[in-house]
């Protein structure tokens, strides 16, 4: 199973989707308004509940959120928003495809933003930071904060990989001006489409909500408070949202169980040689979801990976900067990648080639992620256990580990 959500579906998804079935052939005759939106509503109520916030916009992907999102934030031609290095490639195309531009910056060994890289990258055109939440852990998000302050600047952050995780009590995605979410179903919790925002202000929610919905204002009203715009069509439809609010009740227990598998692997694993656990701002809030080792070598980690089946997480398609070709062809001036704006002459060649970001290849080159919640090779994760597995799984695959590790120490080049 790619997310833990997966796993855990049963009666209550069921249970709902046949609700929304129902009561669609019971409102089949209806006029102009059968109800379609209940579903949704109920989702959007029960998640500004679970995560504290004033309002949440139900939308079709995690994608989607993220552009009404920058939308909400009034984000467009002009801005910059400063992006992690490492990332999924929806943090950037929403970005560009606002029209704003994207400034890379290095992560730190929590393998979120540096936030010293972030002061130095921050310019008087910059709108926006963009913490995004990888592999189930926060950013340091009270660095961070400290400097959207300072400057002025909006904090967006992105929690497609870390539903319900938290910082110092808070939860992720409160923290900033917008979260945003995926439900996926590589994701914590799933509707195997489907994503979510966020949000305290309603100015945000508002714009966001009429983008997302074909310029109408909350919630579907001709007149209201705020901005008139030409929205788009990127709602979450009402199936999606049955399974989602189903998932959102399980989310505690989901995470309760992945957080057990992570620590008993990781207690398994111990301590070993020229490698150490990946840093983590507030361990107690994250969602435990992988488990990422960082190894004093590269050649040592490469070892490893090859022998366990699994890869540095340098090698992770759209989620690594340099392995971006059409957004490394967009930065040296082609408009053809990004086909809503072509590149203004004052603010380009901007370079997102394979290099830019020193820190942050050594780091995603010397790291290997475990799965102990969430499976999926092409983020790294490929190797590892999942919610259901057993004691003598997870001793299993600990101790493959271990050997691998210790056997690669004394035939890597690192190591002579």
């Amino acid at each position: 199973m790619p997310g833990p959500g997966y796993r855990f579906v049963g009666d209550e998804e069921r249970a709902n989707v046949l609700a929304v079935l129902d009561r669609w052939s019971a409102d089949r005759e209806a006029f102009d308004d059968p109800g379609e939106a209940d579903m949704v509503r109920r989702f959007e109520r029960a998640a500004a509940d679970r995560f504290g916030a004033a309002h949440c916009l139900g939308v079709n992907s995690g994608t989607s959120a993220l552009i009404a999102a920058l939308v909400g934030l009034g984000i467009g031609p002009g801005d910059e928003v400063i992006v992690p290095g490492y990332m999924f490639v929806a943090s950037i195309a929403s970005v560009l495809h606002c029209g704003a531009d994207v400034v890379l910056a290095e992560i730190d060994e929590s393998l979120t933003l540096d936030p010293d890289d972030v002061r130095s990258k921050i310019t008087p055109r910059t709108k926006a930071i963009m913490p995004v939440h990888m592999l189930g852990a926060g950013a340091d998000m009270t660095a961070l904060r400290e400097i959207a302050d300072a400057h002025g600047v909006h904090l967006l952050e992105d929690c497609a990989q870390a539903a319900g995780a938290s910082h110092q009590g808070r939860p992720l995605g409160t923290i900033g001006r917008a979260g945003t979410f995926s439900l996926n179903h590589f994701k914590v919790i799933t509707s195997l489409q489907g994503g979510f925002l966020v949000t305290d202000d309603p100015l945000v929610f508002q714009r966001a909500y009429s983008f997302h919905d074909q310029g109408w204002f909350p919630y579907r009203e001709d007149e209201g408070e705020g901005d008139l715009l030409v929205g788009m069509n990127l709602g979450l439809g009402e199936l999606h949202a049955a399974v989602a609010l189903a998932q959102l009740g399980k989310l505690d227990r989901i995470l309760a169980r992945v957080r057990a598998v992570k620590r008993q692997l990781v207690e398994r694993v111990g301590d070993l040689p020229d490698v150490s656990r990946r840093r983590l701002h507030d361990p107690a809030g994250e969602c435990g979801t992988v488990a990422v080792y960082v190894f004093d070598h590269a050649e040592h980690a490469e070892d490893v990976a090859a022998r366990i089946g699994a890869k540095t997480l340098l090698d992770s398609p759209t989620h690594y900067y340099g392995t971006l070709p059409a957004v490394a062809a967009f930065g040296r001036g082609e408009g053809r990648p990004v086909p809503s704006r072509a590149p203004g002459p004052a603010r380009w060649p901007r370079t997102y080639e394979r290099g830019a970001l020193p820190r942050t290849d050594d780091i995603l080159g010397r790291s290997v992620a475990l799965a102990t919640g969430v499976s999926d090779g092409y983020l790294g994760a490929g190797f590892g256990v999942h919610p259901a597995s057993s004691d003598a799984e997870i001793a299993a695959v600990a101790q493959q580990f271990r050997q691998a590790v210790l056997a690669t120490r004394t035939t890597s080049p690192a190591s002579r």
